[in-house]
């Protein structure tokens, strides 16, 4: 079952950072390895290349991109990322960016696909933010649009975070549908408009969360008609996440997972999956729960595909 998942992935996924940073970049490289041992990509893993400036710059200002490409942004725009600016990271953010058109392409030709990275949702049209460089979901979408690959999007954002670069980049694109659902008092503080926003307080648990996604979720899938989802299912709602304020457990993203996958799938609509936000010092621990996503699409793939 497991193997039949299209899984993207590259060593440069893991950027230099040092040790001591509070992003658990260690993750990425811990879940292929968890993929792996749990039979994923038995013959590899699709292999992105670097995202070209040309594709950056359908979501990003050129300024900005040009001063991740060449090392030379503002320290202050530095700061702002929450990442030092240095070869492998700009290397990274480019990878990571190209795994997710890659991702989205192999959703389109298999139903569903997942990267081992992505969700980038804090950076937008100026500049990153938030850990995230480049917008990897408002790069895909604007780049399968532009082919004419897909007509609509729909991007679920479940990372326990606002997506407020993604609502920032597509705010005046009719083609592109915005859905976040995430704990209204945690970061970012100023929340542009999505096209729906779901406020959680925090502290909630499983069955509100799920009782939310139920709703909410196919009246988008309905009102959006999308030709693909890009699904965000960040795993820092879990109530042990250094920085997610809900309460769900591993069962409940299990649950909340399994309900995005199966409910698009069983509509015919394509799912590419980005792993999104997941904070703790114990990157084994994190590499199981964002392995959740990748079982669960690997089983609604054995149903649909």
């Amino acid at each position: 079952m497991a193997a039949r998942l299209p899984v993207v992935h590259h060593p440069a996924y893991v950027a230099e950072v040092g040790d001591a940073h509070r992003f658990p970049m260690g993750k990425f490289g811990a879940l292929a390895a968890q993929l792996r041992a749990e039979g994923f990509a038995p013959d590899g893993f699709h292999v992105p290349e670097p995202a070209p400036r040309d594709w950056l710059t359908r979501a990003h200002e050129p300024p900005y991109v040009d001063g991740i490409l060449d090392l030379t942004l503002e320290p202050k725009a530095v700061r702002r990322i929450g990442l030092p600016l240095n070869a492998t990271v700009a290397l990274r953010a480019q990878l990571a960016t190209a795994g997710t058109v890659l991702t989205a392409r192999l959703a389109l030709a298999h139903g569903v696909a997942c990267n081992t990275a992505g969700g980038s949702h804090h950076a937008g049209p100026s500049g990153g933010a938030g850990f995230c460089v480049f917008n990897d979901v408002g790069v895909a979408a604007r780049v399968l649009l532009d082919e004419g690959a897909v007509a609509r999007v729909l991007v679920v954002d479940l990372d326990v975070h606002h997506g407020d670069g993604t609502a920032l980049i597509f705010a005046a694109e009719p083609r592109v549908t915005t859905f976040s659902m995430h704990c209204v008092e945690n970061w970012p503080l100023d929340k542009p408009p999505s096209d729906r926003d779901v406020d959680l307080p925090a502290g909630t648990g499983d069955e509100a969360y799920l009782t939310a996604l139920s709703r909410h979720l196919p009246e988008m899938l309905a009102a959006a008609r999308p030709d693909l989802v890009f699904y965000n299912a960040g795993v820092d709602p879990h109530r042990e996440d250094a920085l997610g304020k809900l309460s769900l457990t591993d069962a409940g993203l299990a649950a909340r997972d399994a309900f995005v996958v199966e409910t698009c799938l069983a509509a015919g609509i394509p799912v590419a999956g980005v792993i999104g936000g997941g904070y703790a010092r114990d990157v084994g621990a994190l590499a199981l729960r964002h392995a959740g996503l990748h079982r669960a699409s690997a089983a609604a793939l054995a149903r649909h595909g």
